[in-house]
């Protein structure tokens, strides 16, 4: 396993795990290696320090297994992270919340200020069914809730607006 710290042109910095060097090289050919912020596929390796384990592969092997036992052979971007890792913990969060984001942002539609309106047309079948997200008050979201409307709030990070949409 290759662990290298990475960066895009907008200095988000990340880390990326590979199966070796070619295979991050490969990925980066394809345009599969992208910014987990910005995504941005013009990614470069930055300098990092050697990690020496001081205990046996043995959790990790375990840990890779109970993943793939949980999810029933299927590949995806999962890693494992043993007790000592959790410095590591806090960027990988931070990169699934915004793909998250980006998935939610990709898969809705901006309604803008006239969120409140058009999701009750849509409750109402007044307007064609969808997801959609914009802005809207406290108050007016409460409003939604009482009337049957499922309302998410999600706070408003202003990365979000230039990098997402």
């Amino acid at each position: 396993m290759k662990v290298y710290n990475l960066a895009c042109p907008l200095d988000h910095r990340f880390e990326g795990w590979f199966a070796s060097e070619e295979d991050c090289l490969a990925q980066k050919e394809k345009g599969m290696l992208a910014c987990p912020v910005c995504d941005s596929t013009e990614i470069a390796r930055m300098p990092s320090a050697p990690h020496i384990a001081k205990s046996s592969s043995h959790a990790l092997t375990v840990a890779n297994e109970d993943i793939s036992s949980t999810n029933n052979g299927a590949s995806g971007d999962v890693v494992a992270l043993t007790g000592k890792d959790h410095s590591h913990l806090e960027a990988q969060v931070q990169a699934a919340f915004l793909k998250g984001m980006r998935d939610l942002m990709g898969k809705s539609e901006d309604v803008g200020t006239a969120f409140a309106e058009e999701a009750r047309k849509i409750h109402y079948k007044e307007a064609p069914e969808r997801s959609i997200r914009g802005q809207t008050t406290l108050d007016e979201a409460e409003s939604l809730r009482e009337e049957g409307i499922e309302v998410l709030a999600v706070p408003l990070i202003p990365a979000f607006k230039n990098t997402l949409q």
